[in-house]
């Protein structure tokens, strides 16, 4: 079962990591707090939805630095940058490389309690995405090979006439393969079917 949401605060400065965790707290949420990007690669993540209030200077990485890091680690937490030193181009870097936001102290309370609630609410959706992939997997990998064969066909737009052909049987036995796939992997239609196979084709890609 899924914990509840966690912010990791992570800045050299204990007033502000202090600060920030009395802010937080205010609106139920749970928060820990590191000094360094090293002390927070440590810790090992919750099975919860999460996020990274992080400041750009730290001592060792960098904050850019370090979401590179994460990046490079597939550690897909959502981050909030905050610094005292921004400029146009370290946000746009940020923000590129998916932050969620990129806040300038002095910030208003309420500006990072909003991309707070963004992060998590990214996060959740991540979390449950990526379970959902997972379930999709073990259903493809229940079917047989040919089964297999079939739906990516089907997914890929070709009618059972032309599945046939290209296989070389006959098309009441692709029909056959086509619907005992879909009721392993729990398709309700085509378009389901489609939409399970595009997601393990590309596990990154939005639920439509």
């Amino acid at each position: 079962m899924t914990g509840a949401p966690v912010v990791f605060v992570v800045d050299d400065d204990s007033s502000v990591r202090s600060s920030l965790k009395f802010l937080l707290s205010t609106v139920g949420l749970q928060v820990e707090s590191c000094d360094s990007a090293d002390s927070f690669l440590h810790k090992k993540l919750p099975d919860a939805p999460s996020c990274l209030v992080l400041d750009v200077r730290l001592p060792g990485l960098s904050g850019l630095d370090f979401q590179r890091e994460l990046a490079a680690r597939n550690i897909g937490i959502p981050i909030i940058f905050l610094t005292g030193h921004g400029d146009i181009p370290m946000s746009v870097r940020a923000m590129k490389a998916g932050a969620v936001e990129f806040l300038t102290k002095p910030f208003r309370d309420q500006d990072l309690l909003d991309a707070v609630r963004l992060a998590l609410e990214q996060d959740r959706a991540r979390r449950e995405q990526e379970k959902e992939t997972v379930l999709f997997q073990r259903r493809f990998d229940s079917l047989t090979s040919r089964e297999q064969e079939v739906i990516s066909k089907v997914a890929s737009g070709m009618l059972n006439k032309q599945i046939a052909d290209q296989l070389g049987t006959a098309e009441s036995t692709v029909k056959v393969q086509r619907s005992r796939a879909m009721e392993k992997m729990h398709a309700e239609s085509v378009v389901d079917l489609v939409r399970m196979i595009e997601r393990l084709k590309d596990p990154s890609r939005k639920p439509r």
